[in-house]
């Protein structure tokens, strides 16, 4: 593999070393607009989906800036622990053959490695507001000397509530810094923060706010709620099902689908915020590597989360903004690769699905197969058809109920059944 395709943007050659070593051939479409303006030194406000190199695009330019041994000279500020790693890990890679020292900074660890970062003045530090906050209330930042800031994801970071965190990072960083922000919409708190702390800010629309990548297929299956589980489990053993990755609404429904995959021997991890720290990266980290086939997840995996070779995204229940669609399917057919995203709709999800459709500005088929339809009317009929005569094994007495119904009784004969 070549990157002659970066070679033109006239970056260094350990740089190009490192992209080549990542097997990146040619700059992704917001690489190619975002990384000339960044290089002559312009701030630059980014719009593009998930899933389609933003890190790049705001790490290669830092790093080609960046002096080893001068202290933390870029920040960047991701709305979540999994983002913040991926971050780390991508920068890591482009800065191989140099200096440069990286250190992924969040909450749910403990602090002694960030403290060690921080005092030694690691060259870039990316970071989670909440997590960096405590750092600087307890005077262990220096960022007199920040060159560089970048706000990652910044509609999910308003979203989450870290707008005062902001504020309180933008009244400490120097005034004559670059900035540099992305975001995969662009609401209007996102766009009065971007016209505040820019200056003559470079805008940037890689594709139109909650549009979809290309190369994903997306199909939508009718089916009644007590046969979802069924038909998921059909699904998995069609051809080709090798890596996938599937977003439950809630904790509970996570656990309790992912309890039933490995009662019917599939391998399975599981993701929400629940879980530790620790729990959470290793689940991932086996789902990276292919120790499990399937991570249930929730929300808390639709942004950041970026593992090579993600064949089909499943929303088991679609999901009520349909913002988070878009990032939710952006985990598979990553980087010009080819994926499948798969929905189930069920009668209670009409209006979530309604919305999905408006928002998308199309029309959205459901596939209806006989055996797991809610309408009972087969309209599409699919070669991945599941066989005929599966019986549900919802314990008998919770009827149709969901997830969010159950008693903590019946909750428990779910995920232990037979105890």
């Amino acid at each position: 593999m070549s990157a002659n395709g970066f070679r033109e943007l006239g970056l260094s050659d350990e740089r190009l070393a490192a992209i080549e070593a990542l097997g990146w051939e040619r700059p992704t479409p917001i690489q190619a607009q975002a990384i000339p303006p960044a290089l002559e030194g312009k701030d630059v406000v980014g719009i593009a989906q998930t899933g389609t190199g933003k890190t790049g695009a705001f790490m290669i330019p830092a790093l080609e800036r960046v002096e080893a041994g001068k202290g933390m000279q870029v920040l960047v500020l991701c709305p979540t622990r999994e983002l913040a790693q991926q971050v780390a890990e991508d920068t890591q890679a482009l800065s191989r053959g140099t200096r440069v020292r990286t250190e992924a900074i969040y909450g749910g660890v403990g602090y002694g490695p960030q403290i060690k970062a921080l005092e030694e003045g690691y060259e870039v530090i990316v970071a989670t507001p909440g997590r960096f906050i405590d750092h600087m209330q307890s005077k262990r930042v220096d960022l007199s000397k920040v060159r560089y800031l970048v706000l990652d994801e910044a509609d999910r970071m308003l979203d989450m509530g870290f707008r005062p965190q902001i504020e309180e990072v933008l009244r400490g960083v120097p005034r004559d810094r670059q900035t540099m922000l992305f975001s995969a919409t662009m609401p209007h708190g996102v766009h009065d923060l971007a016209l505040r702390i820019t200056r003559d800010a470079v805008w940037i629309e890689a594709a139109p706010p909650g549009t979809t990548a290309e190369g994903i297929e997306e199909l939508f299956y009718s089916v009644k709620p007590e046969k979802k589980p069924d038909l998921l489990l059909e699904l998995l053993r069609q051809p080709g099902w090798d890596q996938v990755l599937i977003f439950t609404r809630t904790k509970a429904g996570a656990d309790v689908l992912q309890a039933r995959l490995q009662r019917e021997g599939v391998r399975s991890e599981v993701m929400h915020s629940d879980r530790n720290m620790k729990a959470r990266t290793r689940a991932l980290e086996r789902f990276a590597r292919g120790d499990v086939r399937v991570l249930v997840a929730t929300d808390v995996a639709q942004r950041g989360l970026d593992v090579e070779g993600i064949s089909h995204v499943v929303n088991y229940d679609v999901p009520l903004d349909p913002e988070d669609y878009v990032h939710r399917i952006g985990r598979t057919g990553r980087a010009g690769a080819k994926g499948t995203a798969v929905t189930f709709v069920t009668a209670a999800d009409l209006a979530a699905f309604k919305s999905l459709e408006h928002r998308l500005g199309r029309t959205l088929e459901r596939i209806h197969l006989p055996e797991y339809d809610y309408a009972g009317t087969p309209r599409t009929e699919s070669r991945s058809a599941a066989k005929r005569g599966h019986k549900s094994r919802v314990p008998r007495g919770m009827g149709t109920k969901s997830v969010d119904e159950l008693t903590p009784e019946e909750l428990d004969a779910l995920l232990n059944p037979g105890a």
